[in-house]
């Protein structure tokens, strides 16, 4: 079994455009505790953001941004977006964390994901995503707040860090990503 996810996973790889994430070999843990990976996670066009549950600022006003983002676009455009919202603190963002996380939120599990990966590996996504972070001292991250917008090959094609109101290149990027 183990032989055939790898053999796909060199066959998508070959397939892919030279800057796409989805090169990136990279296994998540979603907010329901099952394991998927990152290209089924981000199947795109997608959202991707990084974040940490704990957070008591700049995080949720990631969520609530790309929220707006999304009401900003006509139902059906909505409907064919993903959005993937990845942890930098795997230690303590479980699956039922990040799941409290997604329901405090009230966005549309269907097409919205939470996970964590293993350290490595967010580190990995954090440098391919231009997200930066720290761990300080007292447990917090000191973080760079970035949505990356991945059309349907895992290329990065636009990057947003504007909160609050969104960006109007943004959103016409995550339109013309729909089409």
């Amino acid at each position: 079994m183990k032989a055939a996810v790898a053999l796909l996973v060199f066959a998508l790889a070959t397939a892919l455009p030279a800057d796409s994430l989805y090169r990136l070999d990279l296994e998540l843990t979603g907010q329901s505790g099952a394991a998927v990976r990152f290209e089924e996670a981000a199947k795109g066009p997608a959202m991707v953001s990084m974040f940490y549950a704990s957070c008591p600022h700049t995080c949720p006003i990631i969520v609530t941004s790309i929220r707006l983002i999304e009401q900003q676009l006509a139902p059906e455009e909505r409907e064919k977006v993903r959005v993937l919202m990845v942890s930098f603190d795997p230690e303590r963002d479980t699956p039922e964390k990040l799941m409290t996380v997604a329901k405090d939120h009230r966005v549309d599990l269907s097409r919205w994901t939470f996970a964590r990966a293993e350290p490595g590996d967010v580190r990995l996504l954090a440098a391919a995503l231009d997200v930066r972070y720290r761990q300080l001292p007292d447990g917090e991250f000191n973080h760079s707040a970035m949505i990356t917008l991945i059309d349907r090959d895992g290329r990065p094609v636009k990057r947003t860090s504007r909160l609050g109101e969104p960006d109007p290149e943004f959103v016409a990027a995550v339109r013309d990503s729909v089409k």
